[in-house]
């Protein structure tokens, strides 16, 4: 019998994935693994949203819905936070951040569109749009630039691309534009008609100065965030999108076709979440101990081509005086000692080879057990 064959664009394996899975493997076999692969927090969500959880779980009957209560709530974050009003019919509540950049592509664009988007970077961008038969324009953005993309970058795509896709902090450099950097990108944006998508979904966690959102500078931008990384709730599944008052019902149609609503008991747990700063702050002062141990660790260790990152908790770090295959680097450290790492190549698909992702949203006693291991692993690695 014939085999029936996917019909679809074949999209790339995202390899973290695979180093998650060789991760989960150790963890079965009872093996100590310290989990820097993934870009989550490995703390949990803040106390107060479990326990909003558990009411809503004692209490509700959990079926479809959207939370009004949310949506004023974060109007309200844009106000405190941003000085930015926003009306709560402009924000749309989305299962994660993945689930509101798929609407969005879908009803921002179509086939055959041209999108840039910067490389290194989020490798789901790419690998989406091409599931959805939208070509992906990367703009290079390496080391020498300190992974930023600047206005004359965008001004020099020939010819123009429909839309730009732009996360600051980014992953995987944590890189951040300041004010007068993301007004310029913006400026040529709207002179040459590219529809700018801005990903928000690290703001919150920044080393120095807060991130700037998009809707300071335009206030009809179109805006993704999340409760995964500063609230902690990655498993739960909430994000929410900020878009012109015009756009709100149709995009909002394309959400309940394809995702229906978000997790309900997630919404509960969220609105708890926004309200509680000092449990927030404290593990962004968490992850900013990290930040520094490591990139002095890593530097003692002979990794000393990191750009410390502005925001987000990953350091992306080359390691071409140790290997040029990234993917192997990464499985023999896991299997070998129990550090999970994400290989270069899943964010750089040219130059990835020679790089690694760490995660640092992990305890700072793993911190010191990873370069424990790689301060005995390293000095006999070979590439075989």
């Amino acid at each position: 019998m014939t085999s029936k064959l996917l019909r679809g664009p074949s999209v790339p394996v995202f390899q973290a994935g695979e180093i998650g899975r060789r991760a989960a493997v150790r963890q079965r076999a009872g093996l100590a693994t310290i989990g820097m692969h993934f870009g989550q927090p490995s703390c949990g969500a803040p106390a107060a949203a479990i326990a909003a959880a558990h009411r809503a779980l004692d209490t509700d009957v959990l079926g479809y819905w959207e939370s009004e209560a949310l949506r004023e709530r974060l109007a309200r974050h844009y106000q405190d936070s941003y000085h930015v009003q926003v009306d709560p019919k402009r924000i749309l509540l989305t299962a994660g951040a993945s689930a509101a950049l798929v609407a969005c592509f879908a009803a921002m664009f179509r086939a055959g569109d041209r999108i840039a988007l910067t490389r290194p970077g989020y490798p789901a961008y790419r690998n989406t749009l091409r599931a959805l038969g939208i070509e992906a324009v990367e703009i290079p953005c390496g080391p020498e630039y300190h992974y930023r993309l600047t206005a004359d970058m965008v001004a020099k795509l020939d010819p123009a691309p429909a839309g730009l896709i732009l996360a600051s902090p980014a992953n995987p450099t944590g890189a951040m534009l300041d004010h007068d950097q993301l007004q310029a990108v913006i400026a040529v944006c709207h002179a040459r008609g590219i529809l700018l998508l801005s990903d928000e979904i690290y703001h919150g966690i920044t080393f120095g100065t807060r991130a700037v959102s998009a809707l300071e500078i335009d206030p009809d931008a179109v805006v993704v965030n999340s409760f995964s990384k500063l609230y902690r709730m990655p498993g739960w599944r909430l994000g929410w999108l900020v878009v012109p008052e015009s756009w709100a019902a149709e995009l909002s149609s394309y959400l309940i076709n394809m995702f229906l609503t978000p997790s309900t008991v997630a919404q509960y747990a969220a609105l708890a979440a926004m309200d509680v700063p000092d449990d927030l702050q404290h593990y962004v002062e968490l992850y900013g101990r990290n930040r520094t141990r490591l990139v002095a660790g890593l530097a003692s260790l002979g990794v000393a081509n990191v750009q410390p990152p502005d925001g987000a908790f990953y350091l992306y770090a080359d390691i071409s005086h140790i290997t040029q295959d990234s993917l192997q680097f990464c499985r023999r450290a896991v299997d070998e000692i129990g550090v999970a790492l994400a290989p270069g190549v899943d964010f750089d698909v040219r130059d990835g080879q020679h790089t690694v992702r760490f995660s640092f949203a992990v305890s700072e006693t793993e911190v010191e057990q990873a370069l424990a291991l790689l301060a005995e692993w390293l000095p006999g690695y070979r590439d075989r």
